[in-house]
């Protein structure tokens, strides 16, 4: 009997999500006969019952796109806008995936997709997902699409910065993506010579960076390249931080998680300028001029590389085979050159955080990279 398959990409659009999509619908379609629908817009599209038939013409030329032709969103099932009050639409999700004779829904997405689909994983349905994001902090997975886009893009920004740096004698302050995951920022530093890199898993001192500054100025280096995880933070705002976080996890009841959430809200809101902060304080403690770039979306967008078009085929082709076997309720992991199945228990709310003694931290360390520590 014919199975049929629907798919959506929920939350940050990421290079590397058609490559995915074509890379199921393809599999699914010439190699096991299956039909396959896209939700538009996430799990809107979901809610709406907004779709496409995802045939063989839809499919051919998006290898090398961009972006995602089912558009994406970040609502979530069970708290969604809807006539101007947030309402659980689970059941109506439900609903739509029966009426369309649905044997499986496939969800490219993050951190919260992966949450999202276990939650309807819960309700009855047959999931997969398959994770992407530039962040690379989805958990349980060597490494997720968009990534390897990503860390050229923001490469090569740090590489054309460090002309200008060099000839105005500056300091560059480049801000790089990652509210919670340094991976971005640790490897665009690493392979873009960057002088001193800032990740939120590691806070930082800024006594420290400063002094590393200094002392590129006294070796006759009167210039300076920052990579900072748009996360980032130093040791005594980090502190607040984890200690509201710590509230959240040891609340006893609603009341008390609510405050510890507003709490990380404010706080979130008062560090949200925290880059051109560490600038401003870099310059006066350092007496060389500094410079903020903030590259933003801009990391986002574009071609995806030829490994993120791989990784994505690679993992869309395992996750048709998965669906063949009707084995359900994963996502499609790589690990090395597999795609392994992990039950979606073991990825949804967990997140892929740099160690601080992960090998690229000790590579920047022994290349003399200051990482904001202290002595």
């Amino acid at each position: 009997m014919t199975k049929h398959i629907g798919i959506l990409t929920a939350g940050g659009d990421s290079p590397g999500l058609n490559a995915a999509i074509r890379g199921v619908g393809k599999a699914a379609q010439s190699h096991y006969d299956m039909q396959m629908i896209g939700f538009l817009d996430g799990f809107r599209g979901l809610v709406d019952n907004r779709f496409r038939r995802m045939d063989g013409e839809i499919l051919s030329g998006i290898l090398t796109r961009g972006g995602t032709i089912l558009g994406t969103g970040r609502d979530k099932p069970h708290r969604m806008l809807f006539g101007g009050k947030t309402q659980d639409m689970t059941d109506v999700i439900v609903e739509n995936y029966k009426a369309n004779h649905l044997d499986c829904l496939v969800c490219i997405g993050g951190g919260g997709t992966q949450k999202n689909a276990l939650r309807l994983m819960e309700k009855g349905l047959n999931i997969i997902t398959l994770p992407k994001t530039i962040d690379n902090d989805v958990a349980r997975t060597d490494v997720t699409f968009g990534f390897d886009t990503a860390l050229g893009i923001a490469t090569e920004a740090i590489d054309r910065l460090h002309s200008t740096a060099h000839s105005h004698h500056r300091i560059i302050v480049v801000e790089i993506m990652g509210h919670r995951a340094g991976w971005l920022a640790l490897g665009s530093g690493i392979a873009g010579g960057a002088d001193v890199i800032l990740l939120p898993e590691i806070p930082y001192n800024l006594e420290a960076v400063a002094d590393a500054i200094r002392q590129r100025q006294r070796g006759g280096k009167n210039f300076s390249i920052v990579a900072v995880s748009e996360g980032a933070l130093p040791e005594d705002k980090a502190s607040l931080v984890q200690e509201a976080e710590q509230r959240k996890l040891n609340a006893s009841n609603k009341k008390e998680k609510k405050e510890a959430k507003e709490k990380l809200a404010r706080l979130a809101q008062d560090y949200a300028n925290n880059t051109v902060l560490l600038s401003s304080q870099l310059e006066e403690m350092t007496g060389l001029e500094s410079r903020v770039t903030i590259l933003g979306h801009l990391q986002r967008g574009g071609t995806p590389s030829a490994a993120d078009r791989l990784l994505a085929t690679r993992l869309g082709t395992a996750c048709a085979d998965l669906i063949a076997k009707e084995h359900y309720g994963v996502m499609v992991s790589s690990s090395g050159d597999s795609a392994v199945p992990v039950p979606l228990e073991e990825v949804a709310g967990n997140k892929k955080l740099v160690p601080p003694d992960h090998p690229w931290v000790q590579s920047a360390l022994r290349v003399g990279t200051c990482m904001g520590i202290s002595e």
